[in-house]
């Protein structure tokens, strides 16, 4: 079975100013962020990236947005020979609609799970809030709860040394 490193995206990938990050001038990787996931991905680990965009449901951007910034971060970690396995985001808000998928529903790591033949177990999801951690528990993963737009370097450390 495989291995992965659950990541959200906003406070941990990228800087979080407190409301939605949506266009790309506006995003801005956290110090740190692709020699850390470089370090995780040359280890074994599946790097999966779990992430609310409720903004979708609240018409304030599309998924096209979205996915311009997903295909920045896919292009920053080709550089140095990393790649995400695979992305998954819910574009939904309860304020709108009710879903399976938004965290701290464990539906999106659930996913990944069954697809990429992941063991749980040996697998973690780092997030800034406490419905990520939310998310991974009910999906049988570990989660830790980082500091938000801090550099990881600490946290994967402690997962490279089994620390964690």
């Amino acid at each position: 079975m495989n291995k992965a490193i659950f990541l959200d995206r906003d406070g941990v990938i990228n800087h979080d100013p407190g409301d939605y990050t949506y266009n790309l001038s506006e995003f801005k990787l956290n110090d740190g962020i692709i020699e850390n996931l470089k370090k995780l991905y040359d280890k074994g680990y599946l790097l999966i990236l779990i992430t609310n965009q409720g903004g979708i449901s609240k018409k304030l951007y599309t998924h096209q947005n979205v996915e311009e910034i997903h295909q920045y971060l896919h292009h920053e970690l080709k550089k140095v020979d990393a790649e995400l396995a695979e992305i998954y985001y819910c574009p939904h808000h309860s304020i709108h609609e009710k879903c399976l998928c938004r965290k701290p529903s464990s539906l999106m790591i659930e996913k990944a799970l069954a697809r990429f033949n992941i063991d749980p177990k040996k697998s973690y999801m780092l997030g800034d809030k406490p419905r990520d951690i939310e998310c991974a528990e009910n999906a049988g993963v570990k989660g830790i709860k980082v500091e938000i737009n801090k550099n990881i370097k600490g946290y994967v450390d402690l997962i490279l040394n089994q620390q964690i």
